[in-house]
């Protein structure tokens, strides 16, 4: 939805635009919402961002509207917000106007479009561990292709940070008819209510931040640090599958890990072969385990299914996983755009500056610190390198401190993809913040069932009360 509502013109106009909200998916109503493409040039055009939303089931007691966003980037925050009644208490559904929008980019909002289903699948399975100087070059000569794909079929590409969203969120707290903006944002979402926070101290609400980045880490710390995370989930799947009687891999955990870079680097030679004539290539198998690692619950068994099928030569639940992660449909085709619109916000967010051999020598690092998914990692920025800068300038994401009003942040101690120590980071960077700490495993920590990170996120959304200190909470 670009350009369609070209008769918008200046910023007066889509900060007092008025929503049309229309029935749709039986329980909700949809809307869109128009944003400028360029703050800088509001005459330029326009975006349509699709939103969704879920009314308060006690209409007398609403204290408003929550808005809410799964991360990413490139997650749907109008599916997440069709999926409000599993990711909220009763009591927060009661008295909350759920509402979900797809970020610029993301969706059904002017959808950032790259990579056909076939070249999605060969970009998922591509050798993303280069070993020489010749697969270094052979990498990047694949990065500037799918960049100038990205730029071809995308006008507006430099438009598309998250800085952008965050102030798309403004236009939309006004057009909700909200004073103050209440959000529930998880892991990339957390850096676009940080982001918003920013920009708009004034009219923040109640805002709880979950499974955070760290505002104030470079793209290269940030990276390693998530190589560090995944490594740390990865050694905690490990003691827990030594306790399962069809644990297949060998003790003591140096074996184990050895263990799985091997069967990594095998598959590097030889794929495993898996239904319909796929093959799970070294990446997918890397991809498969990280996908696992999101989750202890559904995703450590299915792991364990992975590596002892993986030792009879097949990759079948290897593929599944990375399919999970990728959003692959069995047909081969993939659910959302994702992939695409992840790969461009992000290089938006996060500039590669570096040169081939900066990050060469990065990478040695990255091998070291996070010694399975670092040398996976350490080249993941490389096509960022041939997209432009962001429009609003690099410079609009710089933090050092915010002052506002309190907000609360979740950190789970052993989250493979937001290392904990980014929500320490957070909240340290929020004034007056608190910090809910959950020990345990996976990603995030609200809604996995913990009765005390759930309960102070429910008074706080329904009280405006924060725990008197910071919490340390358990499964």
């Amino acid at each position: 939805m670009r350009n369609k509502y070209p008769s918008m013109t200046t910023m007066h106009q889509y900060q007092n635009q008025r929503l049309a909200w229309s029935s749709c998916y039986d329980n909700f109503q949809c809307a869109t919402l128009q944003v400028p493409i360029d703050y800088k040039k509001p005459e330029s055009g326009s975006f349509g961002l699709a939103l969704l939303r879920y009314k308060a089931t006690d209409q007398k007691n609403r204290l408003g509207s929550l808005v809410v966003n799964p991360g990413g980037p490139g997650a749907s925050g109008k599916q997440y917000a069709y999926n409000a009644e599993y990711i909220l208490s009763p009591a927060v559904l009661a008295q909350y106007d759920i509402v979900g929008f797809d970020p610029r980019g993301v969706g059904d909002s002017a959808p950032i479009e790259c990579l056909s289903n076939n070249e999605t699948d060969a970009n998922y399975s591509a050798d993303s561990k280069p070993d020489s100087a010749i697969e270094v070059a052979a990498m990047a000569a694949s990065a500037k292709q799918y960049a100038a794909k990205c730029l071809a079929k995308n006008k507006n590409v430099a438009n598309y940070s998250t800085a952008n969203s965050a102030r798309d969120m403004d236009i939309l707290r006004n057009a909700l008819g909200d004073s103050h903006l209440n959000f529930l944002g998880k892991s990339y979402g957390t850096y676009l209510g940080t982001l918003y926070a920013k920009f708009f101290p004034a009219n923040v609400g109640r805002m709880v931040l979950d499974g955070a980045i760290d505002p104030k880490t470079s793209a290269v710390e940030q990276t390693m640090f998530q190589g560090m995370g995944f490594d740390l989930a990865l050694h905690a799947f490990i003691r827990n599958c030594y306790k399962k009687n069809n644990c297949p891999l060998k003790k003591p955990i140096a074996n184990s890990i050895n263990q799985i870079i091997d069967l990594f680097h095998q598959a590097a030679i030889h794929p495993l072969p898996g239904p319909k004539n796929r093959q799970a290539t070294e990446s997918l198998l890397v991809l498969g385990t990280a996908s696992a690692l999101y989750d202890d619950y559904s995703g450590w068994p299915k792991l364990r299914i992975a590596l002892r099928q993986a030792a009879k030569n097949n990759g079948t639940t290897f593929l599944e996983l990375a399919d999970e992660y990728s959003g692959r449909n069995a047909n081969g085709t993939y659910a959302n755009n994702e992939t695409d619109a992840a790969f461009v916000i992000d290089c938006l967010d996060w500039p590669e500056v570096r040169t081939l051999d900066e990050m060469a020598v990065d990478a040695k690092a990255f091998a070291v610190a996070a010694p399975v998914f670092g040398p996976y990692v350490a080249y993941g920025s490389l096509a960022c390198k041939y997209l432009p800068p962001p429009a609003d300038g690099a410079a609009a994401t710089k933090i050092t401190t915010i002052k506002t009003t309190p907000i609360m942040v979740i950190g789970t101690k052993r989250d493979p993809a937001t290392p904990y120590q980014w929500a320490q980071s957070l909240h340290e960077t929020i004034q007056g913040s608190r910090l809910i700490s959950l020990n345990a495993d996976g990603h995030t920590g609200h809604g996995r069932g913990s009765e005390c990170v759930d309960s102070a996120v429910d008074k706080y959304f329904l009280t405006a009360v924060l725990p008197g200190k910071d919490l340390a909470c358990s499964l």
